[in-house]
C-alpha cells in the first residue's frame, strides 16, 4: 500500500523517454500532477492501462494536469513504447525502483512484479489520491473524478 492521501509526495527527479529531466517540484508548479507506476512496457495490463491515459489525456490537460507514468523500463523502452501507442504524456524511467520505494508502491506475485499505483498530487504536494489496483480499470476515472475536483478549489 503507497503513500497514503493527506501525506506530503516525495520530490524526485527522473529522466523520462526522451533523456528529458522530470522534477516532481517543478512540475508541481504548473498544476496537480497525476502519477501512475505502472508494472512494465508493452504487457497487456500496462498498454491498456496506458492507452486509457491517452484517450483521456486531453480530459487531464484541461483540468491543468499534468501526467507522467512510471515503471522500471529503460528510457529507451518508454520510448519505443510511446511512439508504438501515440502516448502523449512523460515515461519516466525509474530504473532502480528508487522512486517507487519513495511512494512506497507495493510489489506483487511474491515481490517479483512491480505494483500498479496512481497517485493524484495537488501543487502544494499533497496526496489526494493513492488508487491501489493491480487492474488496469479505474485508474483514469478515479484520477480525472479528483482532478476535477482540485480544478474547483
Amino acid at each position: 500500500m503507497g503513500l497514503q492521501q493527506g501525506k506530503t509526495a516525495p520530490d524526485f527527479e527522473l529522466k523520462d523517454q526522451d533523456g528529458e529531466k522530470f522534477h516532481l517540484a517543478s512540475e508541481l508548479k504548473k498544476g496537480p500532477v497525476v502519477l501512475f507506476f505502472y508494472p512494465a512496457d508493452f504487457t497487456p495490463g500496462c498498454t491498456a492501462e496506458a492507452c486509457s491515459f491517452r484517450d483521456s489525456y486531453e480530459q487531464f490537460t484541461d483540468a491543468g494536469a499534468i501526467v507522467a507514468g512510471i515503471s522500471t523500463d529503460s528510457a529507451n523502452s518508454h520510448r519505443k513504447f510511446a511512439s508504438k501507442y501515440r502516448l502523449p504524456f512523460t515515461l519516466l524511467s525509474d530504473t532502480g525502483g528508487a522512486v517507487a520505494r519513495k511512494f512506497a508502491v507495493g510489489r506483487r506475485l511474491m515481490g517479483l512484479l512491480p505494483g500498479r499505483e496512481t497517485f493524484v498530487i495537488d501543487r502544494n504536494g499533497m496526496v489526494r489520491l493513492n488508487f491501489n489496483s493491480m487492474g488496469p480499470k479505474g485508474h483514469v476515472r478515479t484520477a480525472l473524478q479528483i482532478v476535477r475536483e482540485l480544478k474547483g478549489d
